[in-house]
């Protein structure tokens, strides 16, 4: 039983639990024994909550007295150690901030709680969530379940690695640049960043360059994502950036009227890994296969302005002096991937401004472009899970920056549009492959709908890592 449970998404847990066919404590438990027995070969997980097993004793008494219960109710969620979690340790993946203690939990903890979610445990991230790598001077490096010599990705590679190996259902993430989307796609588990300023961010560190910093969902499924988005989305009162009301959702889905006009592309990415390319153009081949034509297509705007460079530029002038007033006195303390960021020259006012011009030609390209469609299919990473630590990529004989695993993503971190991860594909590697759904602003409902008609039709669906071989 303790097997089966940790193979299903929270939305089935969720099922059982109402049911009375299994306990929370059962659930809890399963999940606690597996981190148990895997987490020492892949090290996702940073902290267990004290409380889990109290809190899922309470579930089941809630159950077993006929009480209304929330759609989560009973199941246990993850958070990546950048989310504050009341009474639990949030160190922010920094021995600057060992044995941080808050006393609030983050707007997300407390919305997935008051769903009835019981937290967990807090997983790993790279220091101060800033890197396309898992690893850091407090925890150490997460491994990706498929090939522990792979990364999981980052800056949320221990919570796409803890729910790949099914050590939690479901959990939260945060997201600037290819943080949610890329540790998804590379471990073959499912994730949204959602519209900018959907979900809250309020409790969540670092702050800047909040402009740009996402939260949103990770899981096994795109049911279980869809109803974490429900449950998230909406403003706090705190986030001045979390301001529109779910209901204004502006996405088609599935209602009648008209087809769904979908675009794939790739080569505004290029150089892209052949296997990666292949799965794109699978997937946009299965939707016109169900009745939604995909067609390829070209974005100007993607081939004339390159979204991460500027990304780069915006983001150093804004969190050098937030990551100096922290680590200041604590030089000592300091991983390679915050010094990466002092060591980057200042970005002149001239280049700043011009990056920020370049990010407004970047948002009405794609106004331009979802005037005509409604949905792009795109890759997620332009290679699939990489070695650890690698400078470099050759694909296809061309050589590139490791950064060049974010081409796809950045795009849409600077200009605020939604994005959905999902695995389609497997490299011949063996390794997970994702596509990278893409809709208007506030109509995540079409990615959504768009992601559960390709999840039913995958040809990995219900593929899991033997981690057996880790």
């Amino acid at each position: 039983m303790s097997t089966e449970l940790v193979s299903l998404d929270a939305s089935k847990l969720a099922e059982l639990i109402r049911t009375r066919e299994v306990s929370p404590v059962e659930v809890v438990q399963a999940h606690l024994e597996r981190i148990d027995a895997v987490d020492r070969r892949i090290n996702a997980i940073v902290t267990v909550a004290d409380d889990a097993i109290e809190a899922a004793k309470a579930a089941e008494a809630a159950v077993m007295a006929g009480r209304e219960l929330g759609p989560l109710h009973g199941v246990p969620f993850t958070a990546k150690d950048a989310i504050d979690t009341a009474g639990v340790m949030t160190q922010r993946g920094s021995p600057i901030f060992k044995g941080r203690v808050p006393d609030t939990d983050a707007t997300t903890v407390v919305r997935m709680k008051k769903a009835g979610g019981i937290l967990l445990a807090k997983t790993n991230h790279p220091e101060f969530s800033f890197w396309i790598e898992t690893d850091n001077l407090l925890s150490g490096r997460t491994l990706n379940p498929w090939n522990p010599d792979r990364t999981p990705g980052g800056s949320s590679g221990g919570e796409s690695a803890a729910i790949a190996a099914g050590m939690s259902p479901i959990g939260l993430a945060t997201d600037v640049a290819i943080s949610i989307r890329g540790p998804a796609a590379l471990t073959g588990v499912v994730g949204l960043k959602a519209t900018h300023g959907r979900i809250p961010m309020t409790g969540i560190w670092p702050r800047v360059p909040r402009r740009f910093w996402h939260v949103g969902p990770i899981a096994r499924s795109v049911r279980d994502v869809a109803l974490a988005y429900s449950l998230l989305a909406g403003p706090d009162g705190a986030d001045g950036f979390s301001t529109a009301p779910l209901q204004l959702d502006a996405g088609v889905g599935s209602s009648p009227g008209r087809p769904l006009r979908v675009g794939w592309l790739v080569d505004a990415f290029a150089p892209v890994d052949a296997d990666v390319a292949a799965t794109v153009r699978a997937s946009a081949e299965a939707l016109t296969s169900l009745g939604i034509a995909a067609e390829p297509v070209r974005i100007p705007v993607l081939e004339e302005i390159n979204a991460l460079e500027l990304l780069w530029k915006l983001q150093v002038m804004e969190t050098k002096p937030a990551f100096r007033k922290v680590t200041a006195g604590h030089e000592d303390k300091i991983f390679k991937h915050v010094q990466g960021v002092y060591d980057t020259p200042d970005t002149s006012i001239a280049d700043f401004v011009d990056a920020e011009q370049k990010a407004e030609q970047l948002r009405d390209g794609f106004a331009a472009y979802f005037q005509r469609y409604d949905a792009l299919i795109c890759p997620v990473t332009t290679v699939p899970a990489h070695e650890h630590d690698a400078a470099e990529f050759d694909i296809d004989g061309q050589k590139v920056s490791s950064l060049h695993v974010m081409t796809a993503t950045a795009p849409l971190s600077v200009t605020g549009l939604p994005g959905l991860s999902l695995r389609f594909g497997t490299s011949r590697e063996g390794l997970p492959i994702g596509v990278q759904l893409v809709s208007p602003w506030m109509a995540e409902s079409t990615i959504l709908h768009l992601a559960s008609l390709l999840e039913a039709v995958s040809p990995v669906r219900g593929l899991h890592p033997d981690m057996s071989r880790i």
